[in-house]
């Protein structure tokens, strides 16, 4: 089941995670007793080079743990990718966006073996060229170049056990002959997500707290298909075919809630009790098809790009939300409201992009290009809201059916044109300049809302401009800037105006009237040796996008041990206040964050040992103000976060080989994040301890990982205001786990990979989730 609050206070809170990396600072072959040596982690231009290629580090594992161990990059919760000071990072495969979305890329990579690996490229501040949103970094992936034709691949199984078990397998195949190539993958798995929370928020007159567990079923199954094929020598053809399907039938959300009312007359406080039991049955389904072109235009690798793409994705989501009267020993009374919600979407997106490269004798190159989205989406969207009426023995006498249909249809139209300009003045330095110029026009449409939200049009224009440049001061020094500007647009489901119910006085909203936001980045970074640098950042974030906790009290009646309206001597129903916490989701004012880390990595004891410590402080300032609704217009206590905080950020991860041929490993990694003030309040410190023994022999590999081994990597948040409401949440998602793994490759390694293409449609993708 998903959760909102807990996305609200991980994938949206804009933290910076020191990186996590395991790489070698030199890496040799042995050839004829000649020892060759090579960067491994190095500053190229506008990014940093990571060369995975050989190494029996990568052997065995998945893309997604190599992606862990990289340099700059890290997860704290096993789902998401960041880079160091920003909020997320986009993959790209050889230069071209992955053509999935985020849910089925996260599988993808941790279902693909990292063998065919060359080198992961971390691009921290994307160039012009790049459709890229907010403070996004890139992640760049290259496949190793294989010749020969034939046929090779990978199969691999792996099983997890934390609260319940899981299980996930793979198989790819690769195959060339002369000038066609296929490539296909297919994966699947199944889990149940656990979560257990305490939610309490409230004042001094009134107060709720909810406990429980949480527990999320899934079933996936996804693949994809990509075809290339040489026309000429100069020119290529390429289609592909990306399909996901999830399947989270039986999820459920057992909460037990206490509701404490202040009594002024008593000069006491009264409880009631209540159980949220909430089953939610949902299914999704992705499916892209891009056609791809390329035609090199000369000798110096000028070359023009064309695709298009179509994007078709379903979500269907049906939900029954159930109050049960209980008392303190939690014993069911009876039902008290029962709310059925059907969520379906679907999001149909056209897609093409025109890029062209010309490359100039003189070390000069000029790109410029332009895309185009078209994307509608469609909420037909059902609630009804069943009361149920009881007499003063506890009989039954009515049921109370409300019924609330919201057809919400959003239509959005992009256009953007680039220009960036290249140049290399000399062999220590190098910069680029350019402009991004996006044009968006949107319209939403809700045949059952209130007259002035039916129709909500939002039109704008933004120029982006973008500069860097990188200066070699000599063999061991290097220091590089960079600046860009972004926009951020809100993803599809945080404009559908529906409620996501938690408790029966708490839950998310979602809001049609969200604006994009606008993001503002520099960057300073030096290198000494490629083996140590410093990189200090700077984002700022202009009408950000968020979650707010709003809450007010609300008059309900009090309830008897039988869970009857309690009345006073004159025969009325008394009436407690209650306590009302909405997440809405909106913009709200800015914030900035500031970031200094200072990191080394290095290899001793003749590559026994593979260090890599990074320490980093992180200051952010936050700035937001909200007292009323926007999709409702009530009214609530001013919700302020004005809140700033410095934290420390430490990363030590480590390689230790324990023999003399490479074939045993032992990974020791840790991670420490300090509190920080995010939007939805102060989050307490992160940390894990994470541990790995690996064994390769011949064409395969065994692994066994230990995640979280002290089990300390909990979310916990806390707000208080100066009104003297406050709020708590507290998010255990057993990330404690023992995940073994076998992984076989067969064929001939030396398989040309497939062109790897990106979709005219992946800009728009990363917004249906």
């Amino acid at each position: 089941m998903k959760t909102p609050i807990l996305i609200a206070a991980l994938f949206f809170s804009g933290m910076t995670f020191a990186q996590q990396k395991k790489s070698d600072s030199v890496k040799t072959q042995n050839i004829e007793a000649v020892t060759l040596t090579k960067q491994v982690f190095k500053k190229q231009s506008d990014r940093f080079v990571y060369d995975v290629a050989a190494s029996p580090v990568a052997k065995g594992n998945t893309t997604f743990d190599i992606l862990k161990q990289t340099p700059l990059l890290s997860s704290t919760d096993d789902k998401t990718l960041k880079i160091a000071g920003k909020n997320n990072a986009l993959i790209y495969i050889n230069g071209r966006k992955s053509n999935m979305d985020a849910d089925s890329l996260v599988q993808f990579l941790k279902n693909t073996p990292a063998e065919n690996i060359q080198k992961i490229e971390v691009i921290t501040v994307p160039g012009s060229e790049f459709q890229v949103e907010s403070s996004d970094g890139i992640i760049n992936i290259v496949l190793k170049k294989k010749m020969s034709d034939g046929l090779n691949g990978n199969m691999r199984m792996s099983n997890s056990q934390n609260k319940y078990n899981s299980s996930n397998a793979s198989f790819s195949a690769n195959y060339r002959k002369d000038k066609l190539g296929i490539s296909a993958n297919l994966n699947g798995g199944e889990n149940i997500n656990p979560q257990s929370y305490i939610l309490r928020n409230g004042n001094a007159l009134s107060s709720n707290e909810s406990v429980g567990n949480i527990d999320d079923p899934n079933k996936n199954l996804g693949g994809y298909l990509n075809i290339d094929y040489q026309l000429t020598e100069k020119s290529n053809l390429g289609l592909s075919w990306n399909s996901w399907a999830n399947k989270s039938y039986n999820s459920r959300v057992n909460l037990f809630n206490t509701v404490r009312s202040f009594d002024n007359k008593t000069n006491s406080y009264f409880e009631n009790y209540t159980k949220s039991q909430n089953k939610e049955d949902a299914r999704s389904y992705n499916n892209s098809v891009n056609l791809n072109y390329e035609l090199k235009t000369d000798s110096l690798g000028s070359k023009l790009n064309i695709n298009a793409a179509y994007l078709n994705y379903k979500r269907f989501q049906f939900t029954d939300n159930r109050t049960i009267i209980s008392d303190i020993n939690r014993n069911d009374i009876r039902i008290g409201t029962q709310i059925f919600q059907d969520l379906p979407q679907i999001i149909n997106n056209f897609s093409g992009t025109v890029d062209y490269i010309q490359k100039l004798k003189n070390d000069f190159t000029v790109s410029v290009g332009g895309n185009y989205n078209k994307t509608k989406t469609n909420n037909d969207t059902k609630n009804n809201t069943l009361d149920y009426v009881y007499d003063t023995n506890g009989q039954l006498i009515n049921v109370e059916n409300t019924s609330a249909p919201n057809h919400f249809v959003y239509n959005e139209n992009i256009y953007g044109v680039y220009l960036t300009l290249e140049k290399k003045f000399s062999d220590k330095f190098s910069g680029k300049i350019g402009a991004r110029y996006e044009m968006t026009n949107s319209v939403g449409t809700s045949d059952n809302a209130a007259p002035e939200y039916r129709r909500i049009e939002q039109n704008y224009n933004n120029l982006l401009p973008y500069l860097t440049f990188n200066y070699a001061i000599n063999d061991k020094n290097n220091i590089s800037y960079a600046f860009s500007s972004r926009m951020r647009r809100p993803s599809f489901w945080e404009i559908n105006p529906v409620r996501n119910i938690l408790t029966e006085d708490n839950y998310t909203q979602n809001n049609p009237f969200v604006k994009a936001s606008s993001t503002y980045n520099q960057e300073l970074t030096y290198m000494y040796k490629n083996s140590y640098f410093l990189i200090l950042n700077h984002s700022y974030f202009k009408d950000q996008i968020t979650q707010v906790p709003l809450q007010r009290d609300i008059l309900k009646p009090r309830l008897d041990d039988m869970g009857n309206p309690v009345k006073d001597e004159n025969g009325n129903i008394i009436m407690d206040p209650h306590k009302q916490l909405r997440y809405i989701r909106t913009n709200f004012g800015d914030k900035q964050e500031m970031s200094a880390m200072l990191g080394i990595q290095k290899t001793f004891f003749k590559q026994y040992l593979t260090l890599n410590f990074n320490a980093g402080i992180q200051h952010n300032i936050n700035n937001g103000s909200l007292s009323v609704d926007p999709t409702s217009g009530d009214v609530f206590p001013t919700y302020e976060n004005k809140v700033r905080s410095t934290s420390i950020v430490i990363t030590s991860n480590n390689t230790i080989r324990l023999d003399k041929k490479k074939t045993w490993f032992l990974g020791v990694n840790y991670f420490f994040v300090d509190k920080q003030q995010i939007e939805l309040g102060m989050l307490k410190n992160l940390m894990s301890l994470d541990l790995s023994l690996k064994k390769n022999w011949n064409d395969w590999t065994f692994a066994v990982n230990v995640n979280d081994v002290l089990r300390t990597n909990v979310v916990e948040i806390e707000d208080y205001q100066t009104n003297g409401n406050y709020n708590y949440i507290r998010s255990d998602q057993y990330r404690r786990n023992m995940t073994v793994s076998i992984t076989y490759n067969f064929g001939n390694q030396k398989v040309k990979k497939v062109r790897d293409i990106e979709g005219a449609s992946d800009a728009i993708k990363s917004r249906t989730r």
